[in-house]
């Protein structure tokens, strides 16, 4: 049986550096697969709020780790332009040496988009403009020097060297619930995709329109992995989980009724609740823990649940 990857959220706004730097090398050290930020340029919960850019995290933490997996879920593909984000990520990866994870969605937050002068079209236009990033991004990691014309971009002779250490190229994450236009794009473009926390009770339906999208294109859907965004709320014994998952409910309750959607309570028990879900197809995780970067509750899972999916 194959195992399952964890990775971890780290806190990016209200924070100094050198505790995110703590908190990612402390995963490296217990064997997480991965650390995670957000891609917003304004503050959550605060406009106003210092938050940290997550491309410039990513790089670096990536000289102060060395096997933690790095990524931001999702990037905005608005943000960058797709082939500066081709040449970005290839470099993250060969500096890493191949442990970038590239996860790119359309974006959401409106208030941002107006903020920093990008235009905020519809759903369907940004899903639209996704799908040719996505389409020129791993062009530029596989090809010698592609073209591509677009509706919203355009590439011509785009060399992109050094090509990413991952081969044939980094998978390409796409994370989203969008069942006619963000699924489509999944079974078109992904080599996974990454279940949002928000949507996790409708996870049954949005895999059925998955598979319906790859039946119509001819793609088997057994080759696009399954991750989930998650909230984990884990304590040594039954009497510690009441004050921490009111915490959760606290910081996280936008996700929905974290009882339900989350992995909640003793190791023993967050291990079956993994198993569940592991019958489902979910072979991945990004996880928001209760207590974010908590050293005790980090070497708590890695010590008594990781061990149980290797």
């Amino acid at each position: 049986m194959p195992g399952i990857d964890f990775g971890v959220v780290l806190r990016q706004q209200k924070i100094e550096f050198s505790e995110i730097r703590d908190a990612a090398e402390l995963c490296d050290e217990l064997g997480y697969h991965s650390v995670w930020f957000y891609d917003h340029l304004l503050g959550q919960g605060g406009l106003d709020l210092d938050i940290y850019e997550a491309w410039t995290l990513m790089s670096a933490l990536s000289t102060v780790t060395k096997r933690v997996r790095l990524g931001a879920m999702v990037l905005c593909s608005a943000f960058r332009p797709p082939s500066l984000l081709a040449k970005m990520a290839s470099t993250l990866d060969v500096v890493s040496g191949g442990r970038l994870e590239f996860a790119i969605g359309g974006g959401w937050f409106e208030p941002e988009f107006r903020a920093y002068g990008y235009n905020f079209p519809d759903t369907r236009a940004r899903i639209e403009e996704l799908s040719e990033a996505a389409a020129i991004i791993k062009s530029m990691w596989t090809e010698e020097k592609p073209s591509f014309s677009g509706k919203y971009h355009s590439i011509e002779g785009a060399y992109c060297n050094p090509k990413p250490v991952q081969k044939p190229h980094p998978p390409v994450i796409i994370g989203g619930s969008g069942e006619k236009y963000l699924l489509r794009a999944v079974a078109e473009l992904a080599d996974e995709w990454n279940c949002p926390a928000s949507s996790a009770l409708e996870y049954e339906g949005k895999i059925a329109a998955l598979k319906k999208h790859c039946a119509e294109i001819g793609r088997d859907p057994s080759g696009i992995r399954i991750s989930q965004q998650t909230v984990c709320v884990l304590a040594e014994n039954e009497s510690g989980i009441p004050e921490k998952l009111e915490k959760a409910r606290r910081r996280y309750g936008f996700f929905g009724d974290i009882e339900k959607i989350g992995i909640v309570g003793t190791p023993g028990q967050c291990i079956s609740k993994i198993r569940e879900n592991e019958k489902k197809g979910i072979t991945k995780y990004t996880i928001f823990f209760s207590d974010v970067m908590d050293p005790g509750t980090l070497r708590l899972f890695a010590e008594e649940v990781m061990p149980a999916f290797k």
